[in-house]
């Protein structure tokens, strides 16, 4: 894969969504119904790759391919087929950075103040909660929602632990680590969040061992994928107590079954992933058009490439 596509028209698919439209044309695209003159696709379908796969079938000559979500597992087949040399695939990775990040932080403070019980209370209660101020809080991912997040957090002076699969440091962490430590580091980790794409080396990733090496009263935080959980395992942990609490955006299964035991357990909030509506995706999404238009247009200089091989 190198960043040289061949300018042409852009298709804007599976329809024409005039916001997208105007922000082809306005960084100087040109938008025409897919033909074998095609060059570039937006592809908006949140649905996943099937309509993408029958189009790349159908139209090879297409050089660049703009993903919608920041994510690409559900669309891993079509890139495991349609990568060849030439061909750039970009995504929204870091796009939707700001409200992801915001939600994680919300879904944490939610937590460490007892908010599932307060909501539900009929009672005014006993006192209880605890304050994020000083906490060590391990976050496993290094892309944009995870720097957002670590900048969310400068203001409650946490101590900030960063995993990833390099072991480049992170600006602003107290420390950065590779994978193969992530068991060493989530022993003294009072807050876990998850923020690291789903890739096959991911999925599982915190099984009912790795939940088990989780320090006694940590809280977990999910706004990544829910194939990163083993859920029946993180059911166990909150009803013995291993776990204080637990604040998932993603579930697995997705969406989470009527009458799951999470819904209602007084130590975990589960919201129906929405950590980025559409509301705040689509403005954010037409931004990363614009701009992957006018590098298309340069002849290189993309924002969110995506590796086939690695999966994000």
């Amino acid at each position: 894969m190198t960043e040289t596509p061949h300018p042409g028209p852009l298709a804007v698919l599976p329809s024409a969504d005039p916001l997208f439209v105007d922000a082809v044309r306005s960084a100087g695209g040109t938008v025409a119904p897919l033909s074998s003159a095609t060059r570039g696709i937006v592809w908006l379908d949140n649905a996943g790759g099937a309509g993408l796969d029958e189009v790349l079938d159908s139209h090879p000559a297409v050089d660049w391919v703009q993903l919608p979500w920041a994510g690409v597992d559900a669309f891993a087949e079509v890139l495991r087929r349609h990568d060849r040399p030439g061909r750039v695939w970009t995504s929204a990775k870091g796009a939707y950075a700001r409200p992801v990040a915001e939600h994680a932080l919300t879904l944490l403070l939610g937590l460490l103040r007892l908010m599932p019980t307060r909501i539900r209370a009929d009672s005014w209660g006993g006192k209880g909660g605890t304050s994020l101020h000083g906490l060590h809080v391990l976050i496993v991912g290094a892309g944009g929602i995870a720097q957002e997040l670590l900048r969310l957090l400068r203001p409650f002076g946490v101590d900030v632990t960063m995993v990833r699969r390099k072991t480049t440091a992170v600006p602003d962490a107290a420390r950065t680590v590779g994978i193969d430590r992530l068991d060493e580091a989530l022993a003294s980790a009072d807050v876990v969040v998850l923020a690291a794409p789903l890739t096959p080396a991911t999925t599982g990733l915190f099984d009912a061992q790795r939940i088990a090496r989780l320090k006694p009263g940590a809280y977990l935080v999910n706004v990544a994928r829910g194939a990163f959980l083993d859920t029946d395992a993180l059911v166990a942990a909150l009803d013995d107590g291993r776990l204080a609490g637990a604040g998932l955006d993603v579930t697995d299964p997705e969406p989470l079954p009527d009458g799951h035991p999470l819904w209602r357990h007084p130590s975990a909030i589960v919201t129906p992933h929405t950590a980025d509506t559409p509301e705040m995706t689509r403005p954010l999404l037409a931004d990363r058009v614009r701009a992957n238009v006018g590098a298309y247009l340069d002849g290189g200089g993309f924002t969110g490439v995506v590796d086939p091989g690695q999966g994000y």
